[in-house]
């Protein structure tokens, strides 16, 4: 789940840097022991509670920190409620105390109350807290003075913990001057589930932030540009952008393309030839005039029917019949098919791509339709040789620039994993003072 740093050139690093989460955790536990102190808490009195709320809830962002916080209120008051509720029953029952198994029957009832009412109002993750809460005032019973003060008092060390953690995470830890700019790349794969889906507020506001700090962001897309302009028109990025799996660069500022690495034109002639000879359709990409045309050809499949319709319905895209584009403009040829007719194009195709300067890809589509796509480039169109292009077109201005490569090891499964991307490139473009010192180039 953690990013992974790639840099070009340069060394992985031995040790990972100190981030303000951990500096900020060690100082909200101190906040927390010194109020305790000067409440006259020391010694064997000294209590853990609110520490220990404050380093649950001390998260990467402080948006993070104030649900987690909330979650655990929340999980406190239930446990607090049901835990008194249940109190007054043992006192009022006779001889509640001389019958343990009723009385630890009734204590698993009153976890089961607990548990449920946290996910009653939608706060799962706050349910084993909640039942901890009302085990940890009840478990006494009968030695158990002042029963509604023992609350009271639980409910303030919560309160504590979480006004702590919250209120360091605001601060921001001085930073140092860097020694070098970077130019971070960084996959959108790793910061949307597909390429339907738009980009969480969270993820925008953390590319708007670090973008209006300096920060200089390539964003990779293996799909045409159409993809930022439908799903992250809000970001503030002005850097190119790195499409079509590296066969492309496209500015997105004068909406023209920097790059393109077509298919060879007499690839693209046997390349069509073979496909012709199966019952699948394909899509042509083409690059004509600085605008993404996509012709196709063949029958259409009930699984690519809802694909194509659904694209087709994009104003960001022009999908378009018949063969009126130049053979020297077309930049990949796309097949959407099930995985055991890709695999017979495979067989078929495959012994033969490198003596035509072709490379094959075969990606998952959105959905649940069960079909995967088989993508077909130039041997030479690829994410790291695009890297280099753009690289060597930004250091005619600023021969100091340093590529660095941020991505997820396991990809995007929730949003907090596009935040984690989000945070490393933060910690490299600003580290903090005790941040350790990045390898030379």
């Amino acid at each position: 789940m953690d990013p992974v740093i790639r840099r070009t050139p340069g060394r992985t690093r031995e040790f990972p840097h100190i981030g303000q989460r951990i500096i900020k955790t060690s100082v909200a536990v101190v906040l927390c022991l010194l109020i305790y102190r000067l409440l006259g808490y020391e010694g064997n009195t000294l209590r853990s509670e609110a520490p220990i709320t404050a380093i649950i809830c001390m998260q990467p962002f402080v948006q993070d920190s104030r649900q987690y916080a909330w979650g655990r209120l929340v999980g406190t008051f239930i446990g607090v409620v049901w835990a008194l509720l249940f109190l007054m029953l043992f006192y009022t029952v006779p001889g509640m105390a001389g019958n343990p198994v009723l009385l630890y029957t009734l204590m698993g009832v009153g976890i089961l109350l607990s548990l449920y009412s946290a996910v009653a109002v939608h706060k799962p993750d706050a349910s084993s807290l909640a039942a901890i809460v009302f085990l940890c005032i009840v478990i006494a019973f009968p030695d158990i003075e002042h029963p509604v003060l023992r609350a009271v008092i639980r409910v303030g060390d919560v309160l504590l913990g979480t006004m702590v953690a919250i209120g360091v995470n605001i601060f921001r830890l001085p930073r140092r001057k860097r020694d070098t700019e970077y130019l971070f790349f960084v996959r959108t794969a790793d910061l949307l589930p597909d390429r339907f889906s738009q980009v969480a507020p969270s993820v925008l506001f953390r590319l708007n932030f670090l973008h209006s700090r300096g920060a200089r962001i390539c964003l990779i897309s293996d799909h045409a540009p159409a993809f930022f302009t439908s799903q992250m028109s809000a970001t503030q990025l002005d850097i190119p952008l790195i499409v079509m799996d590296g066969a492309a660069i496209f500015d997105i500022n004068s909406n023209q393309y920097l790059y393109t690495r077509m298919l060879p034109t007499t690839s693209s002639a046997w390349l069509m030839e073979e496909l012709g000879k199966t019952d699948l359709g394909y899509f042509i990409y083409t690059v004509h005039d600085h605008k993404t045309c996509i012709f196709h050809h063949g029958n259409v499949s009930p699984q690519e029917n809802v694909i194509f319709k659904s694209m087709k319905r994009s104003p960001y895209r022009s999908y378009l019949e018949g063969e009126s584009y130049q053979a020297n403009e077309i930049i990949y040829i796309k097949v959407i098919a099930p995985e055991e007719d890709l695999q017979q194009i495979i067989y078929q195709i495959y012994p033969f791509l490198e003596e035509h300067g072709l490379r094959a890809v075969v990606r998952d589509q959105a959905g649940d339709l069960d079909v995967s796509g088989l993508y077909f480039y130039a041997a030479d169109a690829d994410v790291p040789h695009a890297e280099q292009v753009l690289i060597g077109q930004m250091q005619v201005e600023d021969p100091g620039i340093h590529p660095v490569e941020v991505f997820s090891r396991t990809g995007y499964r929730t949003e907090h994993d596009a935040l984690l991307v989000m945070n490393e490139v933060e910690h490299l473009f600003e580290p903090t003072i005790l941040s350790r010192k990045k390898p030379a180039k």
